[in-house]
């Protein structure tokens, strides 16, 4: 299994070339996408290249009718701390992806894929123990087939508290990215989400999340990290691996 490791400056033939990259992030609720890749946003938005970031469920109605929250305001208050300022909230219903068609949610995804042609996308792992993550990464292998020929890679991310939980525990990265420099920016993001933060040892605490990075890069000698699994990379137009 090839292992990747990317520096905070972005150093990789996938993360940055020559010029900026066009990114789509796409998450099934709101905090995922911080959980999965918000320092990997950071250095992105840092290195001056272009996110999307697409939440495609509300995130509320199964726990929160009737109680006072704001997941719409949290997430735009989240990208703002990471830099982001192209959020797409498709408002599916939380935790009822299986109640729509999949056709119906792959040709949003395709027509957004479409629309921004990004270079490099990341994505829920579809592995875990949550069902609208599994049907939200089955739509997204549709909306990016090979016949994107922008994008270059895909890569799937862990969610705190729902990767982990599933069995047979299937995700295994080979991609660490050092977040160590936007490991702040990651947790300042994460803290605009107050409905969805735990107390420690919960993993989607702020310092469960500290000491997840931290676990991760010490896999790979970092201060912090935050891993994926590769989906598909694909060098185009006579160019070599690198």
């Amino acid at each position: 299994m090839a292992m990747e490791m990317i520096n905070g400056h972005g150093q990789s033939s996938q993360i940055s070339q020559n010029g900026h990259k066009r990114v789509l992030v796409i998450a099934a609720h709101p905090d995922d996408e911080v959980l999965g890749c918000g320092g990997t946003i950071a250095l992105h938005v840092r290195s001056g290249d272009q996110v999307t970031t697409v939440i495609v469920c509300e995130g509320e109605s199964l726990r929160y009718t009737g109680m006072a929250c704001d997941l719409t305001g949290d997430t735009m208050r989240a990208a703002e701390q990471l830099g982001t300022h192209d959020v797409r909230l498709l408002q599916y219903r939380d935790q009822r992806l299986d109640a729509i068609p999949l056709t119906d949610l792959i040709v949003k995804l395709e027509a957004i894929v479409r629309e921004v042609r990004p270079h490099l996308v990341y994505c829920q792992y579809g592995g875990d123990v949550n069902r609208d993550h599994e049907l939200l990464f089955k739509a997204l292998l549709v909306a990016t087939r090979p016949t994107e020929e922008a994008i270059e890679g895909i890569y799937s991310f862990d969610t705190a508290s729902s990767t982990e939980w599933a069995y047979p525990r299937s995700f295994v990265p080979d991609m660490w990215v050092d977040i160590s420099e936007t490991l702040d920016t990651k947790l300042k993001a994460m803290a605009c989400y107050r409905t969805e933060t735990r107390a420690y040892p919960h993993p989607r605490s702020l310092q469960g999340l500290d000491y997840r990075a931290r676990a991760w890069g010490n896999q790979s000698c970092l201060e912090a990290a935050e891993v994926f699994m590769p989906i598909r990379r694909v060098v185009r137009q006579g160019h070599p691996p690198q």
